[in-house]
């Protein structure tokens, strides 16, 4: 369990000091989003198939969108990766790479992958969660940018660069 301690987790993590409870809040909704059954108000058939192919081209872009703002917003972080919305002691601010061009792609790999497969089920059940995840981990980055703010005195440059969630738009 030493990876959790590098990651910030404590004997005491559970007071909420370090942003454990957004954590929590972002994992029971993946798990949600995962066991939530598929709600279609209308039967995806009844789309011509020009239109169902074009809504699995758009889903498969988006999704290797999301892979690769995961994927490479993993790589860039390295050391610095941790769950919680509260800084490594030993971090550093990142600001290459993906992270050149969204503050929180990790956070927005997750919401756009979860956005993806609501759209290739066309299911709104898991569109719904996916808003919600969109909502909790936006104000879970907001918490994270006031402790950044703290901790790296060129992070309100940095912010005033880059976008928060949205490549080039939010």
């Amino acid at each position: 369990m030493t990876w959790l301690k590098q990651w910030g987790f404590t004997a005491d993590s559970w007071k909420g000091q370090r942003g454990e409870y957004w954590v929590l809040a972002q994992m029971l909704l993946l798990l949600g989003f995962v066991l939530v059954p598929t709600y279609q108000p209308v039967d995806p058939a009844i789309f011509p198939l020009p239109v169902q192919y074009s809504l699995w081209a758009i889903a498969v872009i988006l999704a290797l969108f999301a892979a690769l703002l995961l994927g490479k917003g993993l790589v860039d972080l390295g050391p610095n990766l941790t769950p919680l919305p509260y800084p490594r002691e030993d971090g550093a601010l990142v600001q290459t790479g993906v992270y050149g061009i969204v503050r929180h792609s990790l956070y927005s790999g997750l919401i756009l992958g979860t956005l993806t497969i609501s759209l290739w089920r066309l299911s709104l059940s898991h569109l719904a969660i996916a808003v919600a995840l969109l909502v909790v981990l936006n104000a879970k980055a907001t918490r994270e940018e006031t402790w950044l703010q703290e901790r790296y005195p060129d992070y309100s440059d940095y912010r005033q660069r880059v976008k928060k969630l949205i490549p080039w738009i939010y």
